[in-house]
């Protein structure tokens, strides 16, 4: 029987319902290496499902150049310069736009946002990320939103009226666990790798869109996510709280982007796969077919040049980003990453191969050989998480982000974790999301408004019901 994979699309939602119906409104506001999104979420608190009301994307190279006098503080990994000034006027018009084609205001329609990164490699430790999250917040500050819509509510009464029914702020305070997993924190209180914050995001994003399928994507579970720079979680079993018991950090997407450079087709410094593959029909299958031995070959020597292990303890930085593997190691956290050379030094050689290939074949075998790289790293991702024993017999698989779920990628994938012997009816244990982020930010808003929906829970074990009962519990103590 062929394998069906799990890919979640957002149901619609219409403009009269969000201001009629009990919706908490969320923007997701994100500044990424290639992309900078402002993603729109309203989740029904009487059903609890999350619906993606619009987003609008920007290319982060398109950001301003620095002012005379403004610092420059951080770059992307295509070394385009950002300085707060000009991050917070690149999110302030993101996020504009996005509540005017919503046809919502940002002062009385919006609940919450949530602030995340993935512009990570030009920090010097995870500590710098705070930089730019001020920054990320002042876009929010001057684009309109009140300052109340960014931090947890310290009461019922600073949620709004529609919601408050909905709370269980006077029965559970938010402390710090999101969708039932705790994050990790070192020993010296330090991050151990600086976008962590988007594994968290792209976790409980998982969690929520995973109600759309019939995969019960509770702890213990695994999600990967594949943006420019690689991140996600792995939990554990553990009640009320399950533990992050590993993390991923490294280059995702980077790796195509670098292929695509090759070809010519984009820019050779700040071009992306993006930028092709967005109007580029996938490969026929007579394409596939009748180039199969030379994909694999291609994809085999890609994969020569693709580093995936558990991340040494002399790195500071991994696939550019910045991580403290003594820190995890002191806290029982495993650290996988995924480089290419060291801190992307063979990033040219992947180059050259995509232009060896775009010349001999054409760009749908290009397309063809990324979809079978891609699916490949997914494999060898889950591959150390086994030998590293952080795979349990009831584990289920999440993956989101542009180069894990587009074109045929999740037919490989599941493919090749059947080949793996990961579990049987894998394509029962595996769900592909689009947007984990911008869900995740929505679950993180409801967790820090209490916003729970017991008979729909994200938190606990597969299977078992709501761990409210247990939470309060263990406050009370």
């Amino acid at each position: 029987m062929a394998l069906k994979p799990r890919i979640t699309k957002s149901p619609p939602v219409r403009l009269i319902d969000l201001k009629s119906k009990p919706f908490f409104i969320v923007a997701s506001v994100e500044v990424g290496n290639t992309t900078t999104k402002s993603i729109l979420t309203a989740t029904n608190m009487e059903t609890g499902r999350t619906h993606i009301i619009n987003k609008v994307v920007r290319m982060t190279r398109d950001v301003r150049p620095p002012k005379p006098g403004e610092v420059i503080f951080g770059k992307t990994l295509t070394d385009v310069e950002l300085t707060r000034e000009a991050v917070a006027e690149l999110v302030r018009d993101t996020l504009t736009e996005s509540m005017e084609i919503a046809g919502l205001d940002i002062k009385t329609d919006l609940d919450f946002v949530v602030r995340s990164t993935g512009v990570v490699a030009g920090f010097d430790s995870p500590d710098d990320i705070g930089e730019f999250i001020k920054a990320l917040a002042d876009g929010c500050l001057i684009a309109g939103v009140p300052p109340k819509n960014m931090t947890p509510p310290m009461s019922v009464s600073n949620i709004p009226k529609k919601l408050q029914k909905f709370s269980k702020l006077e029965q559970v305070i938010f402390d710090g666990a999101v969708a039932g997993v705790v994050p990790p924190i070192g020993a010296t209180g330090v991050e151990i790798v600086a976008n962590e914050m988007e594994g968290e995001l792209a976790t409980a994003g998982i969690k929520e869109a995973a109600k759309l399928t019939d995969v019960d994507f509770r702890n213990p579970c695994i999600s990967i996510d594949f943006g420019t720079t690689l991140d996600g979680r792995i939990t554990n079993s553990d009640q009320p709280y399950a533990k992050t018991i590993g993390n991923f950090c490294g280059y995702a997407g980077a790796i195509p982007d670098a292929i695509i450079r090759g070809s010519k087709v984009v820019d050779s410094k700040v071009g992306t796969a993006l930028d092709v593959f967005e109007k580029q029909k996938p490969p026929s299958f007579f394409t596939l077919k009748l180039r199969a031995k030379a994909i694999e070959a291609y994809a085999k020597r890609i994969h020569e040049l693709i580093i995936i292990e558990k991340v040494p303890k002399d790195r500071k930085k991994y696939g550019s980003v910045p991580v403290r593997p003594d820190a995890a190691e002191e806290i029982g956290v495993t650290l996988i990453g995924c480089d290419v050379g060291v801190n992307g030094s063979d990033m040219g050689k992947l180059s050259a191969i995509g232009m060896e290939i775009c010349k001999t074949y054409g760009l749908p075998v290009v397309y063809a050989v990324i979809d079978e790289v891609m699916a490949g790293v997914v494999c060898r991702l889950i591959k150390v998480a086994k030998e590293e024993r952080l795979v349990f017999e009831d584990t289920t698989i999440g993956i989101t982000g542009r180069a894990g779920i587009t074109g045929n990628k999740p037919k490989l994938i599941l493919k090749c974790l059947d080949e793996m012997n990961f579990a049987s009816k894998i394509d029962e244990r595996v769900v592909f999301v689009d947007d984990g982020l911008a869900r995740g930010a929505a679950v993180m808003a409801r967790c820090m408004n209490s916003l729970g929906t017991p008979r729909n829970p994200l938190g606990g074990r597969h299977g078992r019901k709501c761990i409210l009962a247990h939470r309060i519990k263990l406050q009370n103590k």
